[in-house]
């Protein structure tokens, strides 16, 4: 089922557009929707799209990042100011509220930085101060397009890379979601897994749930049947059962942001799965693109970890399944030290120990 603004029909099974710029504004799909129903939100400010982005209707630090973007450059084109300096003020304005949202992923404060470079930049080439605006606005416009453009580029590329890491016939369990849905479009572990049956291999996947929120229920597993990709849903807990009965041959996820040493933030749980990974000698791989890497922290201990309501922790579905007085933890993401992580997949290549090398040689490229 698909949902247009008021329109509702139904949808045969086929692609869909995690996000897209549109002359009515930013869509993008209700990712707290699926896999009920297919509903497609049209935000026409970027309170609107800041809003999406702190509520998961869009989620993934890719697709946040190109979010982000969309969300700069719808407040600069609804913007009504007359004079570069009351342009300046709403940038910043659109940019806070923005930057605000998410702290963990890091692609969105690359993005608002790469909205803000274009800004500064148009903003010069014009000396007429109407033509200047105009100018600006299109310019912010075109760089939100080439962010998503970019970035279906970007994960296709990552997707070649990785493929070879995959042997054929072998089963993968990945984390979260981080296929299309949590891009611009194709993915990043889930990327890898596309191109490798592109290639003609045989690849299943066990996708486990991913509490709270249950990304891997909810989101890759209605991704993967949507693409005929074989997968299997597992709870969080059968994991290390499933690794220790060999059935599982090799573990992906994506990331959320890395640190220049290759430790990795990504949702809550991945380090568990990388301890259960090593524990039983399966490679533990992260895919994920350049922008992810954040060379200015040394450190996963760097790295802020988004604590979310615990209404998620106590709640299913919207169903209540814990006492309502009990207290709750609900940390968003955790950081899987690098010395855990086999290989880390992105679109200039593959980088492996010592990571603060190889990850500058990649950046190097």
């Amino acid at each position: 089922m698909m949902v247009y603004g008021g329109e509702l029909r139904m949808e045969n099974r086929g692609t869909f557009k995690t996000i897209e710029w549109t002359d009515a504004g930013v869509r993008m799909i209700d990712q707290t929707r699926l896999p009920a129903a297919e509903v497609y939100r049209n935000y026409t400010d970027y309170v609107g799209v800041a809003e999406a982005i702190r509520s998961m209707v869009i989620r993934g630090a890719p697709a946040i990042g190109v979010a982000a973007a969309m969300g700069i450059a719808l407040g600069m084109k609804n913007s009504v100011a007359r004079t570069e300096t009351e342009l300046r003020a709403e940038f910043e304005t659109v940019a806070e509220t923005i930057s605000r949202t998410r702290p963990t992923a890091v692609n969105l404060f690359w993005a608002v930085k790469r909205m803000r470079a274009v800004f500064e930049e148009s903003l010069l080439r014009s000396a007429a101060e109407l033509e200047k605006i105009s100018t600006t606005k299109a310019c912010l416009v075109d760089e939100a397009q080439r962010i998503l453009a970019e970035d279906i580029a970007v994960n296709e590329a990552m997707g070649r890379h990785g493929a070879a890491l995959l042997d054929d016939s072998s089963t993968v369990l990945t984390h979260c979601n981080a296929g299309a849905l949590a891009t611009g479009g194709y993915g990043t572990a889930l990327g890898v897994i596309r191109a490798a049956v592109r290639q003609g291999k045989h690849i299943r996947v066990f996708a486990d749930e991913t509490r709270p929120f249950l990304q891997g229920a909810r989101l890759t597993a209605w991704e993967l049947a949507k693409d005929g990709i074989p997968v299997t849903l597992i709870t969080d807990n059968m994991a290390g059962h499933f690794m220790r009965q060999r059935q599982i041959q090799a573990a992906i996820v994506g990331a959320d942001r890395i640190a220049a040493n290759g430790d990795v933030a990504n949702k809550i749980g991945t380090y568990t799965v990388a301890v259960l990974a090593r524990e039983n000698k399966i490679p533990f791989y992260v895919a994920a693109p350049l922008s992810t890497i954040d060379m200015n922290i040394v450190s996963g201990e760097e790295i802020p970890i988004e604590e979310r309501s615990g209404n998620e922790v106590k709640h299913l579905a919207g169903v209540s399944i814990a006492p309502q007085e009990v207290a709750t933890r609900n940390p968003a993401f955790d950081v899987t030290p690098h010395q855990y992580v086999t290989a880390i997949i992105t679109e200039q290549g593959i980088a492996r120990e010592p990571y603060t090398e190889s990850l500058s040689t990649l950046f190097a490229k």
